[in-house]
């Protein structure tokens, strides 16, 4: 079998060609309307698609380009150099995938698009036919479904218990009173990426003095889904890291195979579940699944919906970011998921679509602010969008608890298949145990590492950023995001990886970060990745420029912290002494 086709989507003849300019030129195919980008330069062609590998917004011509070089998506503001199809904000990010461009006999030119082989065509297995209660599906909460398959129990990224991203984000729904026991009754689990709303280490540290060994499965990508497993000390011994794109059989009917994102490949996987022939689709949080290609017509379809994942612009202050501005932002960004998530069903054609992992909440007290700025899609406004433009879909807006019984379902899309949980149900969470989970992280406050000025050295040098043109000041606040007086508050100059007690005179991208100390704290002693701070609400943020400096976010990790204490009074002879800024404005040497 094959592994890559193609086809031509865009054809010009010799007069269009002839009419093409120097620089960009945009161009729609009369055939099916889509969009490409054609650069020229000393009479070379370059040519791609119209689309942004972010969240496949449009480019337009980026009017702040002298060059002509550059075109700006109108989704998010990222920038692609169309000369070198790198994407320049942000920075050291993504290559856009190019178009073969071909010359005709004639002096017309076809773009060419290369097709990968589509993994799920291997190993075909026509549908058979489904008794009722055979196949199940059960909506736990936020992203976690129960998939009953025959005689076989699936879970899907199983967040039951504590918060996620630290302290920021919380369980909307009420999971149903037995759902841990389900989930130790599981015979297999699929995690689908680390971020803690779909890795829980509180829900797997439950799972792990009843069934430790149950079969977990994860993609292999490059940032491994259990990183963290070690430092957790939860006892999880049957991991299982599976390629990309190939079936996993566990029975003689049931199979599945993971698939990656494009956009995030190094983290975000999807996954199709195969019983008797009958596909179910999750595509989670990935961003562009698979680059884009999906099966059609399958059974059912799951996916994120809700959007509001990310600190921005919510956390941001200076310049543009007014209250107005974010709150028109977030409006219009809300708007265009919504309705590239309509769009994106609509081209799979799904016998039956329903929308989760968004039912999260801020609910902590002191991010009252997060939880009535950061506005989220509602489910039940997205179905009916679907309904609408593709009446032939089944919509399902799920409750914890609720049952999808797929045999009914497929012999007739009506109430009937659909169990809701008994009236006097619990839907929504009202309490989450803060005290519990927030003394946790403020037990790092005082570790022992923090004692010691020169962690911040050992923390960054240890991490190897650098060679990368950022200032960076970070701030240890209290709740509210004030400075505390005995808190750090301290430069980092990643050019050069140095402490600097001002910032450098020389013209250069600034950040100022205020976290939260006891977050900050337990990110750093435990080694989290920052994720905890920027997607969990953590700190507020300014920038100089307005970039969004990607390596920055996605470096850091956690160094070894015993080492650091048995070597503190040599390192700190050793080290020379640059100045760490407190707040008061006094400067403290390392030594």
């Amino acid at each position: 079998m094959t592994a890559q086709s193609s086809k031509t989507v865009l054809s010009l003849d010799s007069e269009a060609v002839f009419s093409l300019k120097d620089g960009i030129n945009f161009k729609k195919s009369p055939d099916d309307g889509k969009c490409y980008i054609i650069y020229k330069e000393n009479g070379e062609l370059k040519a791609c698609k119209n689309q942004c590998k972010h969240q496949g917004g449009l480019f337009i011509k980026d009017i702040e380009d002298l060059d002509g070089r550059t075109v700006r998506c109108t989704k998010h503001y990222w920038k692609l150099n169309v000369s070198t199809m790198q994407y320049v904000n942000p920075p050291d990010s993504f290559t856009q995938d190019e178009l073969d461009v071909v010359m005709t006999d004639e002096g017309g030119l076809q773009l060419v698009e290369v097709i990968a082989w589509d993994p799920w065509s291997a190993d075909p297995q026509d549908p058979q036919e489904l008794q009722e209660g055979e196949v199940t599906v059960t909506y736990l909460t936020h992203a976690c479904m129960e998939l009953q398959l025959g005689g076989k129990k699936m879970i899907f990224d199983p967040w039951l218990t504590g918060p996620a991203f630290a302290r920021g984000w919380w369980l909307l729904h009420e999971p149903p009173a037995d759902s841990m026991e389900r989930l130790c009754m599981a015979d297999l689990i699929y995690i689908s990426h680390m971020h803690s709303d779909h890795l829980s280490y509180p829900t797997l540290k439950s799972l792990s003095a009843t069934r430790p060994d149950v079969p977990i499965y994860v993609g292999d990508t490059s940032r491994p889904v259990f990183w963290m497993l070690e430092k957790s000390q939860v006892q999880l011994t049957n991991i299982n890291i599976v390629p990309f794109g190939i079936w996993q059989n566990i029975d003689e009917h049931l199979r599945f195979m993971i698939l990656k994102d494009e956009v995030h490949p190094e983290m975000d996987t999807c996954i199709i579940v195969e019983y008797k022939g009958h596909m179910i689709l999750n595509t989670v949080d990935c961003t562009r699944p698979n680059y884009g290609r999906l099966p059609h017509n399958v059974d059912l379809m799951m996916s994120d919906f809700a959007g509001g994942a990310s600190g921005f612009p919510m956390t941001f202050s200076g310049g543009k970011y007014t209250e107005s501005w974010k709150a028109d932002f977030i409006k219009n960004e809300r708007k265009k998921l919504m309705n590239y998530k309509a769009q994106l069903v609509k081209s799979l054609q799904p016998k039956i679509y329903c929308p989760f992992a968004g039912y999260f909440v801020e609910a902590h007290p002191s991010d009252r602010y997060i939880k009535e700025t950061n506005t989220k899609n509602n489910a039940e406004e997205l179905n009916a969008l679907i309904k609408k433009s593709a009446p032939g879909i089944t919509t399902w807006t799920p409750k914890p608890g609720a049952v999808l019984d797929l045999a009914l379902a497929l012999m007739s899309p009506s109430r009937k298949a659909i169990t809701d949980p008994p009236s006097g149900t619990n839907i929504y969470k009202d309490s989450w145990d803060f005290d519990l989970y927030v003394d946790e992280l403020n037990r790092a406050i005082t570790a022992e590492i923090f004692k010691h000025k020169s962690w911040i050295q050992f923390y960054y040098i240890w991490a190897g950023f650098k060679n990368y043109d950022l200032v960076v000041r970070v701030i240890e606040t209290d709740e509210d995001f004030i400075p505390i007086d005995n808190g750090y508050n301290y430069l980092v100059d990643f050019m050069d990886l140095s402490f600097p007690t001002q910032r450098p005179t020389r013209e250069h991208p600034y950040e100022e970060i205020k976290n939260r100390i006891g977050v900050m704290r337990h990110v750093v002693k435990n080694g989290l990745l920052w994720d905890d701070l920027y997607i969990g609400f953590q700190n507020r943020l300014s920038r100089e420029p307005d970039v969004y400096h990607h390596r920055f976010w996605n470096h850091f990790a956690g160094p070894d912290w015993d080492l650091f204490l048995q070597q503190v009074p040599s390192y700190q002879r050793s080290a020379e002494p640059q100045g760490i800024q407190t707040e008061s404005g006094s400067a403290c040497t390392l030594s």
